[in-house]
């Protein structure tokens, strides 16, 4: 399990219906290779804002390459 102290990312529903990642120390939507992550249905933002959390804690850690 994740601790939510250690997340970065966060889900943000706009005005269209939509959600993206949210960074939440900058404020700033979240991009994966150049990509904003907006405009996403429901089930995949949830998807990439776990995988970006947890990409985000092992960094941390010092466990990825």
């Amino acid at each position: 399990m994740i601790e939510r102290s250690a997340n970065r990312y966060a889900l943000r529903r706009d005005p269209d219906g939509t959600w993206a990642i949210e960074d939440i120390f900058t404020g700033q939507t979240a991009e994966i290779g150049d990509e904003p992550q907006e405009g996403l249905a429901l089930e995949i933002a949830d998807y990439l804002v776990d995988v970006l959390n947890l990409e985000y804690i092992n960094r941390r850690r010092g466990t990825t390459h």
